[in-house]
Formats: structure tokens, sequence, C-alpha cells
């Protein structure tokens, strides 16, 4: 078992969890939820430690947020797609062409930029870190969502015989 399908058991990531995850409600709101959650830590300006309140609901639903959609079979909105191909990918990397670790490894490397500058901007109520941290994490997300999409339907025409 590799490593990210320890982190995808640790964190209660069951076949059912996976399809529940991958309906596009759950991945839009997830979305939805970063520029709520800035706002309700920024809020500690405004309402003092009040702000831990909205944090704490943020949090609870995202951690809710898979558990609160319909599980889905057949992917066939992008944002499903891209969540069905990173469950495969978990479950084998190996299967992934090299081009697409390349990919990976430039969001994981946008994705720590960002959130260095998301948490500096956070910290010293700096707008431009603020914005442009969460810009590289958004970007870099739907651009990791966008190649695990290909690499499922790659894989799913490779199974039908469609690719050579």
């Amino acid at each position: 078992m590799n490593v990210l399908q320890r982190y995808a058991r640790a964190v209660g990531m069951s076949e059912d969890a996976w399809r529940r995850h991958a309906n596009p409600w759950s991945v839009w709101t997830r979305f939805a939820a970063i520029p709520l959650l800035i706002l309700a830590i920024w809020s500690r300006v405004w309402i003092g430690w009040w702000a831990v309140l909205p944090v704490a609901l943020l949090v609870l639903w995202l951690w809710l947020n898979p558990r609160a959609f319909a599980p889905i079979d057949t992917p066939t909105a992008w944002s499903s797609k891209g969540i069905f191909g990173e469950h495969l990918w978990v479950q084998d990397r190996s299967a992934m062409p090299a081009g697409f670790g390349v990919v990976q490894r430039f969001w994981a490397v946008g994705a720590l930029t960002g959130a260095a500058l998301l948490v500096w901007g956070l910290t010293m109520l700096a707008v431009w870190p603020t914005i442009f941290g969460a810009t590289f994490i958004v970007y870099g997300q739907l651009w990791r969502i966008d190649r695990l999409g290909i690499f499922y339907d790659q894989q799913v025409a490779s199974n039908r015989g469609d690719q050579p």
C-alpha cells in the first residue's frame, strides 16, 4: 500500500466516500468555501475572537462536505472525472504517464507557494499576498483536476480498447 492509499484510508475514503467526493456539488462547494474561509479568518479584525466561530463552521463544512452529497456512479461532469482520476492515481501511481507526474509536481510547488503567500497575507492582513496565494491554490487545483480528468478519460478509453 503506497502513501496515497494510506492517506485515503486514514481520512475515511471508502469507495462510497470517493463517489460522494466526486459529486460536482461537492467539488464546487469546496471551491466556494475558499474565499469564505479567507473572509472568516480576516474577520478577526472586525469581530475579534468571534472569528473562530465562522472558521470552525467552515472547517466543519469542509469535513462534512463529501458526506453531504449523493454518490455518483458514472462521472460525466469535468470535475467528477477529475476526482475519479485522482482515485485511480491514488490506487496505482504507476499507471499515470510520466507527463502527468510532472504536472503533479508543478501543482505541488504552486500549491506550497500559494499556501505560503496566503498564510503570510492572512497573518499580516496584506491584500496582495492573500489574493495571489488563493489564486495560486485555486488555479493549481483546477489544473490538477483537469489533468486527472484527462488521465481518467485515457484509462477508460484504454480499458475499452479505444487506444493502442
